[in-house]
């Protein structure tokens, strides 16, 4: 009797623990925003978001990249990173110095935050570009005044906003803040400030990202009406409730779920594509845009998981990948 006593208290046990889960996957869960234009329409293939403009086919976080991007390209979602001048002027590079693509080889390091943007300005962001087909370093040996019209100097926030703000108004951006701390906040501000005193209709249009949580932190307290993507650790949390199968405690609030295709901890690799990851997040109302996919099978292969965006460096490459589907 005992035994059976036991065994029918750990049926019962069983029996929650199964209603349990059923119930706080079954609870429709609050969305994070009510209209996200990030989302893809329905049946629609996933939007092209530029990796930097797309460095593979030009220098990366130039206006030229950007231009062709959109002009050539099609893309929907132009992708970038902000630092801040040490004059409070807000440049967009990957680096935190601009040796990479400016620079000669062992040249001395030039900070970003050490220099004005009149020193920036002179340095040719297209110096290190190197042409994937001929092998050849094409923008060297440029005057400023071809630089400039070429659209390689290092390029303000505004600037990429007054580039296509009366042509392409339906234009999307993914702007990470690389600042941490103080600067950090003055470059969350200067965007905000300057969405809505000069490029009002691009303020629903933008997704902001960092890595740093005292930022995220910011963006939610001062800046509630900018979208935010999920910062590492917010992104984490919502991936591992939907492993767990918790997803009422995904209490997440950001707009874009942005990760990878996996993730490895500890040798060990976790698989992000999960179709089921992808539908949750979809009915919270948040956009999935995985990164950085340079390849043509794993392009389609996200495209097949009906992904919202595909960030990658080769817009041009999954413009050709996307009409197999057209």
């Amino acid at each position: 009797m005992k035994k059976h006593r036991g065994l029918m208290r750990f049926l019962c046990v069983l029996a929650v623990l199964a209603v349990f889960f059923t119930v706080i996957n079954v609870i429709p869960p609050k969305k994070v925003i009510e209209t996200n234009p990030f989302i893809k329409g329905k049946d629609e293939l996933p939007m092209i978001a530029a990796h930097r403009g797309g460095g593979i086919s030009n220098p990366e976080n130039t206006m030229m990249a950007y231009r062709a991007a959109v002009n050539e390209y099609g893309i929907q979602i132009c992708e970038t990173d902000v630092w801040m001048t040490s004059d409070g002027h807000l440049v967009y590079s990957h680096d935190s110095s601009i040796n990479r693509m400016a620079c000669e080889e062992g040249a001395d390091k030039v900070v970003i935050a050490e220099h004005t943007l009149a020193e920036l300005r002179s340095y040719n962001m297209g110096y290190n570009f190197k042409d994937p087909d001929t092998g050849e370093y094409p923008y060297r040996g440029k005057t400023e005044e071809e630089q400039e019209a070429l659209g390689l100097k290092i390029l303000e926030f505004d600037e990429l906003m007054a580039e296509f703000y009366e042509t392409n108004k339906e234009l999307l951006f993914i702007v990470e803040i690389k600042n941490g701390d103080e600067v950090g906040y003055k470059a969350a501000d200067i965007i905000d400030e300057t969405l809505t005193e000069r490029f009002p209709d691009y303020k629903n249009s933008i997704v902001i990202g960092t890595f740093h949580p005292e930022i995220e932190k910011y963006l939610k307290e001062a800046h509630p009406t900018l979208m935010r993507g999920g910062s590492t650790a917010g992104a984490g949390k919502f991936v591992v409730t939907q492993m767990l199968g918790v997803n009422l405690f995904a209490n997440v609030d950001f707009t874009c779920l942005q990760i990878p295709m996996s993730y490895n901890i500890k040798g060990i690799r976790l698989n992000l594509t999960k179709k089921s990851y992808i539908r949750r997040a979809h009915r919270k109302n948040m956009a999935v845009q995985f990164w950085t996919i340079n390849d043509a099978d794993d392009m389609r292969f996200l495209i097949e998981r009906d992904v919202d965006a595909i960030m990658t460096d080769d817009p041009k490459l999954l413009k050709e990948v996307l009409k197999e589907y057209r």
